[in-house]
């Protein structure tokens, strides 16, 4: 078979059973068939529904997972049943594919699929599943491709059929379980062409722009189909005939995947339609390295004037990232210019959304990327994609600060409710279309989640960033217009009315428009561009806003659940809270002629002012909840006055410490997987318990990878060093007996888990099958933390497979401990979570368990 790019498969005529199933007395084939002489198609398998409520929640009694994680998992039989807490049994049932491969059958809605491989000998093969959640191959759990549910996409369309995944088959039975959610399934093996290889399905690419000299990045997908590390080799990047570019290529894992950058540069282009760029693996980095494989990827060169893809290098994770830029009509104009930030709908390209726009005469249209067509929802690590390509187009383009305006379709809708309220002064206002509310209204709706207990209540508090009428009244700062089609059998038309009707009893600045008749996705009108974006009401709106600047504003009402994510509103600051991640409030005035910050507080442990909008350096008067404190601004502590809460009053404090939390680092478990996080698996336990350290990385590094285009160093424990990762963010995979780096990191922390135990301040829990995750802050560092992902011993350390911490809408505190039992109780087995204090002692922290539920 040729190489890995666009190839079809071409069945041959001879049907090859290689997976056999016994089935009471009868020989049932879980069969795949040979349709070339290196690929394997899966064509029966079995199915076990889900529970029709079942959500895959932190709390979420799975008796599947459950029989993996306490070594009771035996292969299943047609007609098997499982059990599930509260509801009748499922029974195992054989499902069959198609001719074409897939499987489409009602049970793929939500349910686990078995099947399994004989192979004559051991092997390394490509595993392409299409529509799957997550695989568990031989026990090891490896990403899925949820996204995937086709074979054939319009050139317009982002493609999924770029998840291939290297796994190793063992001579005999090879068992695969899948958990799916989608309702369309396919499983292919191929064989890869090279032990090393590009898949150049999965490329990050820029546009070059005509007459303009080259310099940027692009990114590829490596293959390691081999059982040992890659490391030493190089990329090398040629554009056309001209001179090569090399960039060394980061540490690879034995059978893993890694997005790899490299660098563009070159000679300005004329017109053309492509540009043919080389991309050669060489093993060494000098120029008599040997070539491991090359592929041929291409670029456009296009119009400086037309919409285009601009590429950067993250400083989220390191990775190469892109955003589409649709540039102004008007380019003669010296003066600033407006910015319009579009975020696109699910499955939806950025190059998509920003071309769904005629070009604007007065502003320039932006579209990040929200890391993939589906990303994040515009939260988490979307949210940050979102900032940080508005701080880079800021920087790049004379924009007008204060004519920015946030609008977005679909889940872009949402995303700009979500952004819009958590910074309500980066915008002159919004403009959310077919925009869902939040997961609780639109994914989670008619669901009874039952967050009730004190545990529960706990767990969902880590989410309150997520919870958008928490935050309902910073839109009061923002001009809101509301666009929803009346018949959208999408996004419930519900959703915008709900917003409206809310809206209108805190808000005068708002517009609400639903189109009579209209879907999801509309255009009516016989102008260019798409009306359910392009709206023209819409931008006449924006047009009559501005976003005021730091001495133009005189009173504040901002909101915050948690100061690391938004935490400043103009020349306000909320610092630190005494509740942590529940809503906080300040409500201030600013009287200029008086030198007076007067207001009321809800909620808050420190804040700071800034002074450098008050030209005198008299004294300043604050009252706080009914309290003065009189200080001379412009004095030792700069231009900024920190207040903080000491006995129920308001004091002139300072700066916080390092050893304190603030909002540049704050806690709950998922911020480590930000600040270039370095992932650090244990290699000093068990052979079984380094096996899941290894395999649960490697997972982690693949589902960001597959939903958020990241690419992370996985490294093990003892090629670590803090000199060498100085400021990173790090995670480790294990127990203080399995992975050499935690004493380096985690020596001192009041959080120690060992094998049998875990002790958390004076309180200590015992057993094999508990696991614990928390978050620290590294000494020594003003940013950085590091997590543990652990376990006391191998079945607490498979408790964590089946934690969603990587899925948006889902929260953990700062520190969990749960045991196996959460599998098959539910809340039973969930034993302690909560926040550390401001100090970061457990003391002073609030936690459910410790002594309670």
């Amino acid at each position: 078979m040729t190489r890995l790019p666009g190839d079809a498969v071409r069945p041959i005529t001879q049907n090859v059973p290689i997976v056999v199933a016994l089935v009471g007395v009868l020989v049932h084939l879980l069969s795949a068939r040979s349709i070339a002489a290196d690929t394997i198609r899966v064509t029966s398998a079995l199915a076990v529904q889900l529970p029709d409520d079942y959500v895959e929640t932190v709390i979420a009694p799975n008796p599947i997972e459950a029989a993996l994680v306490e070594q009771k998992w035996e292969r299943p039989r047609a007609h098997d049943r499982v059990k599930f807490p509260g509801v009748k049994e499922f029974e195992w049932r054989e499902i069959r594919a198609g001719e074409n491969g897939w499987f489409d059958d009602s049970i793929l809605n939500m349910c686990y699929v078995y099947c399994a491989v004989d192979a004559e000998r051991s092997e390394i093969l490509l595993l392409s599943a299409m529509g799957d959640d997550m695989v568990y191959v031989n026990g090891d759990q490896r990403t899925g491709n949820p996204y995937g549910l086709k074979d054939h996409w319009e050139s317009w369309e982002p493609r999924f059929d770029f998840s291939l995944l290297p796994i190793e088959l063992h001579k005999g039975r090879n068992d695969f379980l899948l958990r799916c959610s989608r309702g369309r399934l396919k499983i292919t093996l191929v064989s890869p062409a090279k032990p090393v290889l590009f898949n150049s399905r999965d490329a990050t690419l820029p546009d070059f722009l005509a007459g303009r000299k080259i310099d940027t990045w692009g990114s590829i997908v490596l293959i390691n189909s081999t059982s040992r590390q890659l490391s030493g080799m190089t990329i090398r990047a040629t554009i056309g005939g001209g001179a090569s570019q090399d960039v060394s290529v980061p540490l690879i894992q034995p059978l893993s995947v890694r997005k790899i950058a490299f660098r563009l540069a070159g000679q300005a282009l004329s017109l053309e339609s492509t540009a043919n760029v080389m991309l050669s693996l060489l093993a060494r980095g000098h120029s008599g390295g040997r070539v491991l494989d090359t592929v041929s990827v291409a670029v456009r060169v296009i119009s400086p004037a037309a919409n285009h893809k601009e590429t950067f290098k993250s400083t989220i994770d390191g990775s190469v990232q892109y955003f589409a830029i649709n540039p102004s009509l008007d380019t003669t104009r010296a003066e600033q210019q407006a910015l319009f930030l579009s975020l696109h709908g699910a499955s939806v390209e950025a190059i998509n959304q920003s071309g769904s726009y005629y070009p604007k005469t007065w502003g320039t249209i932006v579209a990040p990327t929200n890391r993939r067509p589906y990303g994040f929802n515009w939260e988490e690590w979307g949210r940050m994609d979102a900032l940080e390509v508005l701080d880079l187009v800021k920087k790049e383009f004379p924009i007008d600060e204060s004519r920015i305006y946030l609008t977005g379709h679909s889940m872009g809708g949402h995303g700009t409710w979500h952004l819009g309220a958590l910074y309500p002064d980066q915008f002159a206002a919004i403009g959310p279309s077919a925009g869902w509310i939040s997961f609780w209204t639109y994914r989670f709706r008619g669901m009874n989640l039952h967050d009730t207990t004190r545990m529960r209540m706990m767990l969902r508090r880590s989410t309150n960033t997520s919870e958008t009428f928490l935050h309902l009244g910073n839109y009061r700062q923002l001009g809101v217009y509301i666009l929803h089609g009346s018949n959208d059998d999408n996004v419930p038309t519900e959703e915008s009315r709900v917003m409206a009707e809310t809206l209108r009893s805190i808000h005068s600045d708002f517009a609400y428009h639903e189109e009579p008749g209209a879907g999801h996705w509309w255009d009516k009108s016989d102008e260019p561009g798409a009306d359910c974006v392009d709206w023209a009401p819409m931008f006449d709106f924006f047009a009559r806003h501005r976003r005021p600047s730091e001495r133009e504003v005189r009173d504040i009402d901002f909101s915050t659940a948690n100061p690391e994510v938004s935490s400043t509103d103009y020349w306000l600051q909320i610092d630190a809270q005494l509740h942590q991640l529940e809503m906080s409030n300040v409500r201030i005035r600013f009287d200029p002629v008086m030198r007076r910050f007067i207001g009321t507080t809800s909620n808050v442990y420190r804040l700071a002012l800034d002074l450098s909008i008050i030209s005198s350096r008299d004294t300043v008067t604050v009252v706080l909840d009914g309290q003065t404190v009189r200080v001379l601004p412009n004095g030792s502590q700069g231009t900024r006055l920190w207040l903080e809460m000491d006995a129920g009053k308001w004091m002139v404090g300072q700066p916080p410490s390092d050893n304190e939390k603030n909002s540049i680092r704050y806690g709950t478990f998922k911020a480590v997987f930000a600040n270039d996080v370095i992932l650090v698996f244990g290699t000093h336990g068990s052979r079984d318990e380094n096996r899941w350290a290894f395999d649960k990385a490697r997972y982690d590094a693949e589902k960001l990878w597959y939903q958020g285009n990241s690419s992370l160093d996985v490294i093990a424990d003892d090629q670590y060093s803090k000199k060498k990762y100085d400021g990173r963010n790090v995670i480790l995979y294990g127990n203080r007996n399995t992975n050499s780096a935690w004493p380096r990191l985690l020596g001192t922390s009041p959080v120690q888990v060992f094998r049998q135990s875990i002790s958390i301040g004076e309180k200590k829990f015992y057993g094999t099958n508990l696991s614990c995750i928390f978050v620290r802050p590294i000494a020594g560092s003003q940013r950085g933390v590091v997590a543990a992902i652990s376990g006391t011993g191998l079945e607490g350390m498979m408790v964590n497979n089946r934690l969603p911490y990587l899925s948006p809408g889902i929260g953990l505190p700062d520190c969990t401990v749960q045991s196996s039992e959460i599998l098959v109780q539910g809340d039973n087995g969930l034993i302690l979570t909560g926040f550390f204090g401001l100090d970061w002692s457990v003391g002073g922290g609030e936690f459910v368990g410790l002594g309670e539920r």
